[in-house]
């Protein structure tokens, strides 16, 4: 980073950053194919850890949740250097190259969350169609990312000052909230029971129904119409 700072980032060569680090080039080619490489030389074990967060999760977790946790690493591995996170930040937004090199790299979690919310969803939300699943699965995982990602910038941008994590957890409070309907809140297989029959008070013009907090919206409103046609 303090080559590319004083000499431009295409000025700088591959033998000068293997220099400056005391290493041969043939070990820095042992470890990164390209100087570009070398700028984001942590996403590949940030994805690993991001991919173990879901992996153990727990069993009652909201799949959401689970993801925004997994995410919460790519955070730690930006705020674990802020100084070089925002010089990295600022080469970025001047090397197109580098920027291609981020947006791959943002891909990858997408693809990640994708597939883990696609394979947590509640059955029976989507009796009308469940095709509208795999849509919903990545929907809300960019929406995950992309709430991450915009307090990332904006933490970078006041040169990594603030509480990150406060902010973190209110933008994925209003992910959660848009899109937490319909992907499953835990992780068993066992179907809900049936929505509870509905009752009708005999004291004035008040009808009392009881139905799961889990059961979906169609199923209690087919509920409260079948009780008022008995009335």
């Amino acid at each position: 980073m303090e080559l590319f700072a004083t000499k431009g980032y295409e000025a700088t060569t591959v033998d000068e950053i293997a220099a400056a680090a005391g290493v041969a080039r043939r070990t820095f080619f042992r470890h990164f194919r390209s100087k570009e490489e070398a700028i984001f030389p942590d996403h590949d074990d940030t994805l690993i850890r991001a991919e173990a967060v879901l992996n153990a999760a727990p069993p009652h977790e909201h799949p959401l949740d689970t993801v925004c946790r997994g995410i919460k690493e790519v955070m730690r591995m930006y705020a674990a250097r802020p100084e070089i996170s925002v010089a990295r930040y600022k080469l970025t937004r001047e090397v197109p190259t580098l920027r291609e090199a981020e947006i791959a790299s943002v891909a990858r979690y997408e693809r990640l969350f994708t597939r883990y919310l696609l394979g947590h969803f509640d059955e029976h939300a989507h009796d009308d169609d469940a095709n509208d699943d795999p849509l919903l699965a990545e929907v809300a995982a960019s929406a995950v990312v992309t709430a991450h990602n915009h307090v990332l910038r904006r933490w970078l941008r006041a040169g990594g000052q603030g509480d990150v994590e406060a902010q973190l957890d209110h933008a994925f409070a209003i992910v959660r909230k848009t899109f937490g309907t319909g992907i499953g809140a835990g992780r068993t297989t066992a179907a809900p029971k049936p929505a509870a029959p509905a009752t009708v008070s005999t004291q004035g013009e008040v009808l009392v129904t009881v139905a799961r907090t889990d059961a979906p919206l169609d199923e209690v409103m087919r509920t409260i119409e079948q009780a008022l046609k008995e009335r």
